[in-house]
């Protein structure tokens, strides 16, 4: 992984946060990657976004 580790314990958390987020910010789907990865780069610290990472999350 580039960049910052996120464990999986994390990654779980940055996925459910997402979804919530997506769900009561009511985020068009168009946005998703855009959101997810801010949301990534604020966990991390970092601009380098993890793609695996990036995708699992936005994963429906």
């Amino acid at each position: 992984m580039s960049g910052a580790k996120v464990s999986a314990f994390d990654s779980e958390i940055l996925r459910s946060a997402f979804h919530s987020a997506i769900k009561e910010e009511n985020i068009p789907e168009s946005r998703w990657l855009e959101y997810a990865a801010q949301l990534i780069r604020d966990f991390t610290g970092t601009e380098t976004v993890d793609s695996d990472l990036l995708d699992w999350i936005v994963r429906k």
